[in-house]
């Protein structure tokens, strides 16, 4: 692991990486969309996408091996498993559309074991557990500001409608500890740590 000075402060989360295969799919599926026409999108960088499972903001470099341990915690008893891409939705609904995501699907009960952990053992660290239900989730795209409610709801149709042409299955087998270095031309990410899940 790398060095970092004491005083140093990372943008973090915890993420489940995905398959290249499945990121040239969701790179496939915004081209048909952006064939929709011109519409007031911002779309996530499909080699970006990552399934986060608990975003701890901004910490301290020399908590990095203590945040490591607590996942390493939170992974014990969990065997790897799959998931696969679901089907496309949008928040908070289709004719007010903000975000724009696909859903998973398979072994969601172990996913929701291994996130619930998560929150646990980093909950002993002081970070803050999340209140909201966890809906596991891929963000493609956000709706800018400007965006007219005509335009949020034409999105929205489209893109509910849309079909993941290829089926990519997902072998969860590790956790990673995420960097999100925020730029002009966007985040770019790397890994901290990773933690492998129990072998099966």
């Amino acid at each position: 692991m790398k060095q970092y000075l004491a005083m140093e402060r990372i943008r973090s989360f915890v993420a489940i990486e995905l398959p290249d295969e499945l990121k040239q799919e969701f790179g496939r599926l915004q081209a048909r969309l952006k064939a929709v026409g011109p519409l007031p999108v911002k779309w996530v960088d499909p080699y970006s996408i990552h399934l986060t499972l608990k975003f701890l903001g901004d910490v301290d470099t020399s908590r990095i091996g203590d945040i490591v341990k607590a996942i390493e915690e939170a992974a014990r008893g969990i065997n790897p498993f799959p998931l696969e891409v679901g089907n496309p939705g949008v928040f908070p609904s289709v004719r007010r559309t903000q975000v724009a995501w696909l859903g998973l699907q398979g072994d969601t009960d172990s996913l929701a074991r291994l996130q619930q952990g998560i929150e646990v053992s980093l909950s002993r660290l002081g970070f803050s557990r999340e209140t909201r239900p966890f809906t596991p989730h891929l963000t493609l795209a956000r709706l800018r500001d400007r965006a007219s409610p005509d335009e949020r709801q034409r999105f929205g149709e489209a893109f509910v409608q849309a079909n993941i042409t290829a089926v990519c299955l997902i072998k969860v087998d590790s956790i990673h500890l995420m960097k999100s270095q925020l730029t002009r031309n966007g985040a770019i990410y790397s890994r901290l740590g990773t933690v492998p899940l129990n072998k099966p």
